[in-house]
């Protein structure tokens, strides 16, 4: 009784702390898009709060797995997370990250690859397609069968990877900031980072944008090699578009060609 008490208490704590990240994170980032982009976002109030409460369910799915785990390692000794920072090489640290990256974005190229096949589609994915455009809101709007595709990566690499606890909350934070960066509809990262030799090989908003407006290509995660492997990159995207809109919508003038009657409809393209 008192096992799984505690399981469940580790479960709820971890369910509050991937929920309270992703208001955080996505709050922050939604509150700097209003000033850096105002108007992005009008007219997608309804969307925003769908997306907020897709995510939230969400964050309930990840805290389960994440909640066991974390009272199997600090009860049990379960997992290969450890404290001690001397028991491996301090090259280890940043190469158990990239291993991380790498197995995690593997595992998402290909259940999102899946998750675009007309069944699993329906059934599921759709959710997260439903925002059109999607906002920084939208990184964990998922259907339940989806968020628990995504819940079971990192639990289950501490079983097989060692990694130091600071370098996972690393691979956390990473995981976290570009799942939300990746959807808000504008670049906050510099242009060597999506543009160029370097760009080449990192997913950042302006690839992910070009998966949401086409569908069938651009499944990657973090690294695009997975995509230019299989041929499925189509490269990046534009934001021009949506962002001339943003700012007629912020300056009140109605894209179709009124002085703002239309507003409360507009959408980005």
């Amino acid at each position: 009784m008192a096992v799984t008490l505690a399981i469940l208490l580790a479960a709820g704590a971890m369910t509050v702390m991937v929920g309270g990240r992703y208001l955080l994170t996505s709050g922050g980032f939604a509150w700097v898009t209003r000033l850096r982009h105002p108007g992005l976002y009008r007219g997608l109030d309804a969307q925003m709060w769908r997306e907020i409460g897709w995510s939230l369910l969400s964050a309930a799915i990840y805290g389960v797995p994440a909640g066991v785990v974390a009272w199997g390692w600090a009860a049990q000794g379960w997992t290969r997370i450890y404290r001690d920072v001397s028991l491996y090489p301090s090259w280890y640290l940043p190469l158990s990250v990239l291993l991380y990256m790498l197995a995690h974005d593997a595992w998402f190229y290909w259940t999102h690859r899946w998750m675009h096949r007309p069944a699993p589609f329906r059934l599921a994915h759709a959710v997260h397609h439903q925002s059109r455009p999607p906002t920084a809101w939208a990184a964990m709007a998922f259907h339940p069968i989806e968020a628990v595709t995504g819940a079971v990566a990192i639990p289950l690499l501490v079983f097989v990877i060692p990694i130091h606890v600071a370098a996972l909350g690393l691979v956390l934070l990473v995981m976290t900031v570009m799942g939300v960066t990746n959807h808000m509809g504008w670049e906050v990262f510099p242009r060597f980072m999506w543009h160029g030799p370097l760009g080449g090989w990192l997913i950042t908003a302006s690839h992910h944008q070009r998966h949401h407006e086409q569908y069938g290509c651009n499944y990657g995660l973090y690294f695009r090699h997975w995509d230019k492997l299989c041929g499925t990159d189509r490269g990046i995207g534009d934001f021009a578009r949506a962002h001339a809109r943003a700012r007629r919508l912020a300056a009140g003038v109605d894209p179709a060609g009124g002085d703002g009657a239309g507003l409360a409809a507009g959408r980005v393209a």
